[in-house]
């Protein structure tokens, strides 16, 4: 394919609360066995799209582990690969990335070595599946110089979220605001845009000379009345995770089988890391409905309406319902657990309860007592 990816996910997430206090965003669990950056990695590499760089910065080791073998998403190759950018000192620069036009200006011999004449920027944070070939044909088709991928929302969704577009019938963007505070309009942008490559790098480097570092704020917003700026509109599902609330609900939607279906089942299909884990054990008294259940986990206890990822223990007699327990975690015997999320790696004492509420989910955090000396 004509195209370079890049993918920004050097973000935290201030609504994400304590689950970014030690992982960036693009690094979340989703589904049990994935991480949210697999999507985008996975929708890039299905549209052949084969050089793609990383930008990372906030909290970036479990995502660069998680980032380590570009095989998982069949970006190991002789022309092009996967390529991890994290801020760098130099003669010329000592910042870290202050906004995401900074971080492709900080990147921007990438472009520049590059021969594709597209370049496709997508966030990391966000759970879809798309063809790209299909954006850029109608990028090409429209003669667009921006063209910004969008998805009818409604009303249900906290609008200040995300960038609000107006659209006329011909597709052209003709109103963009970022994050209203009050806004009527429905469609979002999803933070996906392709744009010619030398374009891209023109703007970029006038931003930077300027002092502008934010993408949106200072590129695509400031350009709309001098440049076509296009919505291609996505009809799939789409769910950006930066909130507690938009993080609990993506995964829950996992448990519903037409979901499953399309992200799993459906070609193409997203890859990830591979772990070398057993499958789960379901002991005796274990009782399990409407759940998923990752790679090394043992069960003893009642499981309902969850999401258990990798290699997690529920003890004997525990009761667990409407919540998401993350990696690794060790939850002893006559524990209850509802409309929580408990954080990886921790230790839920015997006996223990925590009661969130499903419209206000629990975070769980607990000191991880087997490995305290």
């Amino acid at each position: 394919m004509s195209t370079i990816g890049i993918v920004l996910a050097g973000g935290s997430s201030v609504r994400m609360k304590e689950l970014t206090r030690k992982r960036a965003s693009s690094a979340m669990p989703i589904a049990g066995g994935y991480r949210s950056i697999d999507f985008v990695l996975s929708s890039m590499a299905n549209s052949q799209i084969s050089k793609v760089g990383v930008c990372t910065q906030y909290n970036s080791k479990s995502l660069t582990q998680h980032l380590n073998s570009s095989k998982w998403w069949d970006f190991g190759r002789k022309q092009g690969g996967l390529f991890v950018f994290t801020p760098t000192q130099s003669q010329d620069n000592s910042y870290w990335y202050r906004g995401t036009a900074d971080a492709i200006a900080q990147n921007i011999d990438f472009l520049k070595s590059s021969h594709e004449p597209y370049v496709i920027i997508a966030s990391g944070d966000c759970v879809y599946k798309l063809d790209f070939k299909k954006v850029l044909d109608y990028h090409i088709k429209k003669n667009a110089d921006i063209t910004i991928v969008t998805k009818e929302l409604g009303k249900q969704e906290d609008m200040s979220r995300f960038g609000v577009v107006s659209v006329n019938s011909n597709g052209l963007i003709t109103e963009y605001e970022e994050k209203p505070i009050a806004t009527d309009k429905t469609i979002v942008s999803t933070g996906i845009y392709v744009v010619r490559r030398r374009q891209l790098i023109e703007m970029i480097e006038k931003a930077d000379v300027e002092g502008s570092f934010d993408l949106v704020k200072d590129i695509f917003i400031r350009y709309r009345g001098l440049k076509k700026i296009y919505s291609y509109p996505m009809d799939s599902y789409w769910s950006n995770i930066t909130t507690i609330d938009s993080y609990f609900r993506t995964n829950m939607d996992f448990l519903k089988p037409e979901i499953r279906n399309y992200f799993f089942n459906q070609y193409p299909t997203v890859a990830s890391r591979i772990d070398d884990l057993p499958p789960a054990k379901y002991n005796v008294g274990s009782n399990i409905q409407n759940s998923l259940v990752a790679s090394g986990c043992i069960l003893n206890g009642e499981v309902k309406d969850s999401l258990l990822f990798k290699e997690v223990y529920v003890g004997n007699r525990c009761v667990i319902k409407n919540s998401i327990i993350l990696n690794d975690v060790y939850i002893g015997d006559n524990t209850r657990i509802e409309n929580c999320i408990v954080e990886s790696h921790g230790t839920i004492r015997a006996n223990s309860e925590y009661i969130g509420d499903p419209d206000n989910i629990k975070i769980v955090l607990e000191e991880n007592a087997r490995y305290v000396l």
